[in-house]
């Protein structure tokens, strides 16, 4: 799995960074994606995130991470058939956007580390990007359940 990650806030510690990496082909091993999948992970300010928040989902306010899938199904956009491409050619899942002035407010208000928080929201994204959702009880139940037991299995699990 092929995973380019940036950091607009020159902020985050590179074992961090090592951390998102190891999680996302941990997850991707998981769950059986092909080897040549790809991804981008962007690691943002609150400032930053909101104007992505407003600028694409019409919602004018901060949020910890946000995913933009490559092969989301929408009226607006042109079908790509994926199998016409042949194995070889990469599959990109599409892009992952994490605030880490989010990763560390919410770490600190659960109650656990900010690692365990960061790891949580790439994971949460990841998700996002190859077709989980949580928009009705039981998609959420089946999206929480494999989050949870993929930490689990790595061993980032909640500490509280």
């Amino acid at each position: 799995m092929d995973i380019d990650i940036f950091d607009e806030t020159e902020s985050v510690l590179k074992k961090d960074e090592q951390l998102v990496h190891d999680i996302i082909s941990f997850a991707a091993n998981h769950i059986n994606l092909p080897e040549n999948s790809e991804l981008s992970i962007t690691f943002v300010d609150n400032n930053r995130i909101r104007e992505i928040n407003r600028d694409y989902r019409h919602k004018d306010q901060e949020t910890d991470v946000i995913s933009f899938a490559l092969n989301d199904e929408s009226n607006d956009d042109f079908p790509i058939n994926m199998d016409s491409l042949g194995e070889d050619f990469p599959q990109n899942l599409g892009d992952i956007i994490i605030s880490i002035d989010k990763t560390a407010e919410q770490a600190k208000s659960y109650g656990h580390s900010f690692e365990r928080e960061l790891g949580f929201l790439a994971l949460h994204g990841f998700l996002h990007l190859n077709g989980y959702d949580h928009m009705n009880p039981e998609d959420e139940k089946e999206m929480f359940d494999l989050q949870k037991e993929i930490l689990d299995a790595y061993g980032l699990k909640r500490e509280k």
